[in-house]
């Protein structure tokens, strides 16, 4: 059976257009990527968990922030590796400068026997709907179309 994971894609409406809030990965593996390195806010579920609800615990894991209102459903996706991502799209607003990620623990550097915490997210940003299909990673691209589609209609 494949692992599942759920996420969210929260965007708001300004002035000059869509934007839609992604997290990039803490740790050093994502230290100096940027391009195509950027995520939804999602993880992991186990199959007696409903799926949103995971989304929205994993959205406040890794932000500390739980958003509310009208969660849209945008499909699934089967990533590379098999695992399977669910998301939902819901219009909110947050400030980034009061986020706060969950942190995990790793060896690093590799074999020193030492562990360090990392965030399991280092950063946040709003992008626009153009500057976040450079900045996604490839196998979430989908989502925003749907999400593009969902506001067109």
């Amino acid at each position: 059976m494949p692992k599942r994971s759920a996420g969210l894609l929260i965007y708001r409406r300004k002035n000059h257009g869509t934007e839609v809030f992604l997290a990039h990965p803490g740790g050093p593996f994502w230290a100096k990527k940027d391009l195509n390195a950027w995520s939804i806010p999602k993880g992991e579920y186990g199959s007696e968990e409903d799926p949103l609800a995971a989304a929205k615990r994993e959205f406040e894991e890794e932000t500390g922030f739980r958003p509310e209102g009208t969660f849209v459903a945008l499909g699934d996706l089967k990533q590379a590796g098999g695992k399977i991502v669910t998301a939902w799209a819901v219009e909110g607003d947050c400030d980034l400068s009061v986020l706060r990620s969950n942190t995990f623990s790793l060896e690093w550097p590799p074999r020193s026997g030492r562990m360090v915490e990392f965030p399991e997210v280092d950063r946040w940003q709003w992008f626009s709907i153009e500057e976040a299909r450079e900045r996604l990673l490839s196998g979430q691209k989908v989502f925003l179309d749907r999400l593009v589609e969902l506001l067109v209609n």
